[in-house]
């Protein structure tokens, strides 16, 4: 149950935003530009940064929802978002989405740790600036939204086949404020 009288049968991040519309119109408009637009890295990739710190963060909610759109997002190649959850070193990723998850991974700790060097070996790996960039604010951005989502309490359904009967949804409809 939430720590606040949030409306019933919304579960993690959506209750939030139907509390404060003014607030969730902006936060879905940012997150629908950052997640679908236009960047070097595929929206997949995307959705793979999201639930790779939000599992990092330990938000369930969040977690669920973006690997499961992940995977639907690379169809035969899903097994790549579990590969990546249970041990990046290992994961079939190439070295420049190795890279940047390990930026992503640095960010969610602490994005001060994040280096010159760190940047440059993403560089090295294929990443141009704006998948550098956008991997940053990815992983920022899904720090907050996992605060926000655990910070209240919000409920969240403990199936994952209820994230994974939405991801068609999420994956083609996108964050649109609505």
């Amino acid at each position: 149950m939430a720590y606040i009288d949030l409306p019933e049968n919304l579960p993690g991040i959506y209750g939030p935003l139907a509390f404060r519309p003014e607030i969730a119109e902006g936060m879905r408009g940012f997150t629908h530009a950052l997640m679908r637009g236009t960047s070097s890295l595929s929206v997949a990739e995307r959705e793979l940064i999201a639930a790779y710190v939000s599992r990092l963060n330990g938000c369930f909610f969040c977690y669920q929802s973006h690997a499961s759109t992940a995977r639907y997002l690379f169809g035969a190649d899903a097994g790549v978002v579990d590969a990546v959850i249970a041990d990046l070193g290992s994961a079939p990723v190439d070295e420049r989405m190795r890279a940047l998850l390990g930026i992503a991974a640095t960010v969610q700790r602490d994005a001060r740790d994040v280096t010159r060097e760190d940047a440059d070996a993403a560089r090295s790996a294929g990443a141009d600036d704006v998948a550098i960039h956008d991997t940053v604010l990815v992983a920022a951005a899904f720090c907050m939204f996992n605060r926000y989502v655990d910070g209240l309490g919000t409920d969240a359904p403990s199936d994952p086949a209820v994230y994974a009967a939405s991801a068609a949804e999420r994956a083609a409809g996108g964050y649109r404020p609505r």
